[in-house]
C-alpha cells in the first residue's frame, strides 16, 4: 500500500503556498518504536544563548 505526502504552508490570511509537491512514499513494513521523541536540534537547545 502506498501513501501520498504534499508539504505546504498557510500563511495568517489562510494561503496556502505549496512547498513540496505531491509524491508517493511507501510506509515501513514495521514502524521504529520509541518511547522517547528525538533530542531538539535548535540553536535554543543545542546549547545556544537563551
Amino acid at each position: 500500500m502506498t501513501m501520498t505526502i504534499k508539504v505546504y504552508e498557510v500563511d495568517r490570511e489562510g494561503r496556502a503556498q505549496v512547498l513540496r509537491p505531491e509524491v508517493e512514499v511507501i510506509p515501513l513494513e514495521e514502524p521504529e518504536y520509541s518511547h522517547e521523541f528525538p533530542a531538539c536540534k535548535c540553536h535554543r537547545c543545542a546549547g545556544g544563548a537563551l
